[in-house]
């Protein structure tokens, strides 16, 4: 190298280093100034406001700020702030308080002149409220409160006074209240429907009452005679019932359509309905009924759903004639599914029409994906993961991280402030074209926020960049744990990117926490009853340490069933052990197919096709596919 060349080395390290030790500095001082800003007339705020001038969370100080002084005296500097920032992240938080206030205060001009459309239900009431006392027509405001209204469950109590209006303008009519009844029974609350009854006439008053009675025990419909005969709304709210009964209790469902089908007039439409939720409760609990219902569906009225369990109810038996003339009898629109070309090539296969099985399992192949590995290794050809990288110029980055928004969004990433990262995040991307959006993903993957790139692309539809999408991220922790606990790192990789795409702060409607999206009680259990916050959870280290220790449990407990402890580790070990209870053998790739849950089926197949993915990335040419054809669950 020469003398020119190191010069130059050296001053851009130099150079870097400097810029880096600046942007930590000014990280301390904003969380500084933070805690100080309840004083923001002290000299010590002051000082270290005036040092953050060209630091981009600068205005989440004057947010912070504003926040604590919503009073009318501030009312130009807030108005200023709301035109400045308006519809980004900083904007709804101070506009939502802001127009609390005003609505207390009753300055109803600066509401209206503030309010912007949102989901804030009182803050919609107050808007119309407010726009009917300044001499804006009814005929303009009343129509948009029927949408306000028609909900199935209690509205805020200051939307009354608008309801009123609403009411007196003759809008609250006999169809409205029963579309109201209709979706609080199905969905909403159920306790708004005896409220909603009095506003009906006598003879729809019994209908209503009939509703609540089945939403809160479906198995009333038993009683038939309480349904008027020859009524639509009885039909209506049989079907309703009928479809929740098939669940709880198949066969007393069974035996109570077989007697309503003689006496009441259901449409086309609703019988479809039932026949389609029967087909479906039954298939997935194994119901022997279950093949008659799955054939009394229309091709028409097909789903995926439906057409899942028509395929699984074939494929139990496995007779492979039989599968293949079901599968050629499915609607077209289904043929070119990757699903159903790889269950006709396999089909073929086992029939012994092998130049055309091979033809299908040839084009499988090309495809990245659980269905394309199968037909690979069927195949014996290696997995081709067939990688496009992203390639950017240095130039095409700097454009894009010229936004606030982007600097924003980076700098609360830096500080861990996730949430407030991510919403930063999505608003930067609302101002890209769909190109720079995928810069701002190669960007993102650069800077090590491996999610946001990840749902980045798949939005954007470009899947083809392997090594974004399938990010190494945590690499030393994962590898570390992974094979502390004697489990495949791969594997590891596969289940954190499946259960959070690499977000430490991942938080599921289950409870569960986490990169790998532990639940407290798993972790409570691998602590040897131990109780855990969910800051511990939410930390990396321990979130993949339990991760990979539980794996291993699973591992061992489904005697090294690699795809067993993949299902258990979503549906529970005990739910598997159920599935399997008087299973007998077969192979895995039916037994995958015929998983009940739609959840886990696909987390499996997703899995195992990650866990592909990222063997394939480490040069181990190995397919975990080829195991997976030969294996067999059960027996």
């Amino acid at each position: 190298m020469s003398k020119t060349h190191i010069l130059f080395f050296c001053l851009f390290i130099l150079t870097s280093s400097t810029k880096l030790l600046a942007n930590n500095q000014l990280r301390k001082i904003f969380i500084s100034a933070e805690k100080q800003v309840w004083q923001p007339d002290s000299a010590s705020y002051k000082k270290l406001y005036g040092q953050l001038n060209e630091y981009s969370l600068q205005p989440y100080l004057d947010q912070k700020r504003l926040l604590h002084n919503v009073k009318l005296k501030n009312a130009f500097e807030i108005n200023e702030f709301l035109i400045k920032y308006k519809n980004t992240p900083l904007d709804w938080p101070l506009r939502k308080k802001w127009l609390k206030y005003l609505a207390i205060k009753q300055h109803k001009k600066l509401f209206l002149s503030n309010y912007l459309p949102n989901n804030n239900v009182k803050l919609t009431c107050l808007y119309y409220r407010f726009q009917l006392d300044s001499g804006i027509s009814k005929n303009i405001i009343l129509p948009k409160v029927t949408k306000l209204w028609l909900i199935g469950e209690s509205q805020p109590k200051e939307c009354d006074p608008l309801f009123k209006q609403w009411e007196k303008g003759g809008y609250r009519t006999e169809g409205v209240v029963w579309q109201r009844v209709k979706l609080a029974a199905n969905g909403g609350k159920h306790t708004l429907i005896p409220y909603l009854t009095k506003f009906l006439p006598k003879e729809l008053q019994y209908y209503a009452k009939l509703w609540h009675k089945v939403r809160r025990d479906p198995d009333y419909i038993r009683h038939l005679n309480k349904f008027p005969k020859k009524s639509a709304k009885s039909s209506e709210i049989l079907t309703y019932g009928l479809k929740r009964l098939i669940w709880r209790n198949p066969k007393k469902a069974l035996i109570v359509y077989k007697k309503a089908i003689k006496i009441y007039s259901f449409s086309k439409k609703q019988q479809q309905n039932i026949i389609q939720k029967f087909a479906q409760a039954l298939a997935s609990k194994k119901h022997s009924d279950a093949r008659y219902w799955l054939d009394k569906i229309d091709n028409e009225e097909l789903t995926d759903n439906l057409v899942q369990w028509q395929l699984v109810d074939v494929l139990k038996v496995q007779n492979w004639h039989v599968i293949k003339k079901k599968l050629q009898s499915m609607p077209v629109k289904y043929h070119q599914k990757l699903q159903w070309k790889y269950w006709y090539a396999r089909s073929l296969l086992a029939t012994n029409e092998i130049q055309l099985a091979n033809k299908l399992l040839i084009d499988l192949a090309k495809k990245r994906h659980y269905y394309g590995f199968l037909s690979a290794s069927y195949l014996n050809k290696n997995i081709d993961i067939q990688d496009k990288p992203l390639i950017f110029s240095e130039e095409q980055k700097k454009v894009v991280l010229q936004y606030p928004a982007a600097k924003r969004a980076f700098e609360l990433f830096y500080l861990h402030r996730f949430q407030q990262a991510r919403r930063e995040w999505h608003y930067w991307l609302s101002q890209l074209s769909s190109q720079n959006k995928l810069v701002a993903a190669k960007v993102a993957y650069e800077k090590g926020w491996y999610d946001r790139s990840i749902f980045t692309l798949a939005e954007e539809g470009y899947l083809d960049d392997v090594t974004l999408r399938f990010p190494q991220a945590y690499n030393q922790e994962i590898n570390f744990f992974a094979k502390n606990n004697k489990i495949s790192p791969s594997w590891a990789f596969a289940i954190a990117r499946r259960e959070s795409s690499f977000m430490s702060d991942a938080y599921s409607d289950a409870g569960a926490y986490g990169l790998m999206q532990i639940l407290p009680s798993t972790a409570k259990f691998l602590l040897r009853n131990k109780k855990t916050s969910h800051h511990y959870l939410f930390n990396v280290k321990n979130n993949i340490k339990l991760g990979t220790k539980y794996l291993r449990q699973l591992l061992s407990k489904q005697k090294n069933n690699f795809v067993l402890a993949t299902a258990s580790y979503n549906a529970g070990p005990y739910r598997v052990k159920a599935w399997l209870k008087k299973q007998k053998s077969i192979p895995a790739d039916i037994w995958i197919e015929s998983i009940p849950y739609k959840e886990t089926r696909d987390y499996v197949k997703s899995v195992l096709a990650y866990q592909q993915i990222y063997q394939s990335r480490n040069e181990k040419h190995e397919s975990l596919f080829d195991q997976v054809i030969t294996m067999k669950i059960g027996g």
